[in-house]
């Protein structure tokens, strides 16, 4: 069997891999399928060292090929922040997408425009054994000031490709998963899939 343990959570992260991957018959498994409820620390001081973390602690408890992921929001006008905390951005816990988005643009206020900016990712895929691969994807743009579109979820409606005249999140399934960073990323990771999972 073709299995691969999805490392995550995020319900948004799950429906984009899922769309990425649907073609080349993997079986992809979340932590839900397995009953997993793990917990782990992103307190690395890399996006391949927080994937890392997460891909290869999902292997050993799913006993499977994990993919775990990485990703952040660098704003050239805030010397790259959020960066590798954009999902603790926020000062206080409990955030929402939408109150790290307010939050971000409050930061950018009165910097000059464009706020140019890109997204990256850093896909690991584990194995149970401790193999360890990593793949990396970027997305150039600017922040705006303004939300669009509903299709995205963290920093998508604030942030826009030029090439497209669009927000990530005003993109459709197909059009983000040429375009997105971690498109790109897992696109990058599927050779190291089949190599993983014995194609």
């Amino acid at each position: 069997m073709r299995n691969l343990l999805i490392a995550t959570n995020n319900i948004g992260k799950v429906g984009e891999i899922k769309a990425l991957l649907g073609g080349l018959g993997i079986t992809l498994v979340t932590p839900a399928d397995l009953g997993l409820t793990l917990e782990v620390a992103e307190d690395g001081q890399t996006y391949s060292e927080n994937a890392a973390k997460k891909a290869s602690a999902f292997a050993k408890a799913g006993r499977m090929v994990a993919m775990g992921d990485d990703s952040g929001l660098e704003v050239d006008a805030l010397g790259g922040q959020p960066g590798l905390h954009s999902h603790r951005f926020y000062p206080l816990p409990n955030a929402s997408d939408a109150d790290r988005r307010k939050y971000l643009l409050e930061r950018l206020e009165g910097k000059p425009r464009p706020w140019t900016a890109r997204f990256r990712a850093t896909i690991a895929i584990a194995s149970p054994s401790g193999e360890l691969k990593l793949a990396t994807g970027k997305c150039e743009g600017e922040i705006i000031p303004d939300e669009r579109g509903s299709n995205g979820f963290g920093y998508d409606p604030v942030f826009f490709i030029p090439e497209t005249g669009q927000t990530m999140a005003e993109l459709g399934m197909d059009e983000k998963n040429r375009l997105s960073h971690r498109a790109r990323a897992i696109q990058n990771a599927i050779p190291i899939l089949k190599e993983m999972l014995l194609f």
